[in-house]
Order: C-alpha cells, then structure tokens, then sequence
C-alpha cells in the first residue's frame, strides 16, 4: 500500500486533468441540461467556497490545524474537491464521468489521506487527540473544542489563501461553466460553417 499511497500523491493532479479531458469528451458527445447546470451550483459554489475557506487556514507541515473548518472535518480541502467534482457530474448528467470520478477519488483520495495522517501523527503528538474529536471526512456539525490544546485561536488569511493559490480552482470551475454554456455551441457553429 505505502507504494501505491506514493504513485496516488504523484498521479492526483495529472489524472485531474485527464478527468477534464473526459469531460469535455461527454460534453461534446451530450448537451448539457441547463435545469442540471443550474442544480450543480449548489454541489459547486460550496465545494468552491470550503477549499478557498480551508486554504485560508492550512499552515502545511508547520502547525496542526485544527481551527476554522478544520474544527470540523480533517480534510476539508479533499471534502471540497469532492462536492466539486459531484457538482460538475450532475451538471453533465454522466454515469461515466460520476463513475470515473467517484473511482478516482476513493483510489487517489483515501491512500494519499492515510499517507498524510501517518505523517501528521509522527510530527504532531497532538494529532490523535484530534482524530478522536473531529471526524476524517464528513463533517461535524458544531466545531470541536479544542479549548485544552494547544491551537491558537486561529483566523482565516487571505495571504495563506493567496500563498496555497487557490483561486485556481475557482478559475477552473469558471472555465468548466464556461465550457458547458459555449463550447458546444461554438463548436457546433463552427462545424457548420465549415460545411
């Protein structure tokens, strides 16, 4: 496993792109339903809204983070992704898309978090007393106290934001809606104009 948990952490962002290529592929192949598009705003714009809001927070390898949506789910970044990646399929209306996705990510995802918890618990003694309060994925509802820890109270910064340069997957999804509104028609016009 620790092999594949290797090749996972290589392989997450080049096979991204590969998912983007499939999309466009599914895209062209079925127009999408506008009613679709419009319902997967509401998978997207949170995912959209967490990442940004967790990279806010995120101090990698230099302090555990156990703030802000941190206080909620260990991987808020992953959880983001995910409702992204689940918004971008219903818009599509794609078993294949939602297939490859929900595949890639459980065997991308769940190796590359275990990988990254074992490295959080050697560099971090507190980390286990974390895990035992705030779940791995889906969220808690209230944050957990971490009122016994040693955690600072913690804020979100926009320069930490700016530094984990996570405006891209804000340019991305606008680039993928973008794509869905015009792409195919542009395509299609310039198929028949061709003619």
């Amino acid at each position: 496993m620790a092999s594949w948990q290797r090749v996972a952490r290589r392989i997450r962002v080049p096979l991204g792109f590969l998912a983007a290529v499939l999309y466009l592929f599914e895209l062209w192949r079925r127009a999408p339903q506008p009613a679709a598009v419009a319902w997967s705003l509401a998978l997207v714009v949170p995912g959209l809204w967490l990442r940004g809001y967790a990279a806010g927070y995120v101090k990698k390898n230099r302090e555990l983070t156990v703030t802000g949506p941190y206080a909620h789910t260990r991987n808020p970044l992953y959880l983001g992704s995910m409702l992204m990646a689940a918004g971008f399929a219903l818009a599509l209306l794609s078993w294949p898309v939602a297939m490859l996705l929900a595949g890639g990510f459980a065997a991308i995802y769940i190796p590359v978090i275990d990988s990254e918890e074992r490295f959080l618990r050697a560099t971090f003694p507190e980390f286990e007393a974390y895990c035992r309060r705030v779940p791995r994925l889906i969220p808690r509802l209230t944050p957990a106290d971490h009122s016994g820890a040693d955690s600072g109270a913690g804020s979100f910064s926009f320069s930490l934001y700016l530094r984990h340069r996570e405006y891209n997957a804000a340019i991305g999804a606008a680039l993928l809606y973008l794509s869905l509104l015009f792409l195919r028609p542009a395509l299609g016009a310039m198929v028949h104009g061709l003619r």
